[in-house]
């Protein structure tokens, strides 16, 4: 049985990775699905466990050669997601998360005709603009252009399938979790196991 695919969007500040590395930790069987990016590390990330970290001649010849489900220009810098990477998680049986901007998750949802989108929100702009300056990783100019990006991001949260308000980090994880099992028990995603049992009794 192949294995389910969720995709989490959320505004810069929202807690979308801090959420998505509990998920991974909590359920065996997901993984995220590493995307490759030509920005570069922030203190604490880790090559191919974040993100690839890739040059710019390196992300062109993947996409020369047709390897990425999508890519998007952020900030400057590229995002891609390998097809091939995807494909081996879930034919192995995985459920694979992939952490991605609205740009991306539009363009996956174009491409796949599979997987539950969730949108990440936070209980206000301010509140991401507090989170921002926590990091202390980007300069005041470049934390108001993320905010009028956010404020965009958060208008296209209708497109997604859920949408998970992040005023409790604990509380936002169980719903979270709550939106994974619910999905894994879909019909659809079932199909497999129903076929099983059915040939089981001829």
């Amino acid at each position: 049985m192949t294995g389910s695919l969720f995709i989490v969007s959320a505004p810069s500040g929202a807690g979308k990775t801090t959420l998505c590395k509990m998920a991974v930790d909590f359920f065996p069987g997901l993984r995220h699905s590493v995307s490759y990016t030509t920005r570069q590390a922030r203190p604490g990330e880790t090559d191919g466990k974040d993100y690839w970290f890739v040059d710019d001649a390196a992300f062109d010849r993947m996409l020369a050669n047709g390897e990425f489900l999508e890519y998007a220009g952020v900030f400057g810098k590229r995002y891609g997601t390998s097809r091939k990477d995807l494909e081996t998680l879930l034919k192995a049986g995985y459920d694979a998360l992939i952490e991605i901007d609205v740009q991306g998750a539009m363009n996956v949802r174009k491409t796949l005709d599979k997987g539950a989108y969730i949108f990440i929100l936070p209980p206000s702009v301010k509140i991401c603009e507090d989170r921002l300056k926590s990091r202390s990783s980007e300069a005041p100019e470049e934390i108001q252009r993320r905010l009028r990006i956010a404020v965009e991001e958060i208008r296209r949260a209708v497109d997604y399938d859920y949408v998970i308000v992040n005023d409790d980090l604990d509380g936002a994880f169980e719903r979270l979790k709550a939106v994974m099992i619910a999905e894994k028990a879909r019909t659809v995603n079932m199909s497999g196991v129903v076929k099983g049992l059915l040939a089981d009794v001829g």
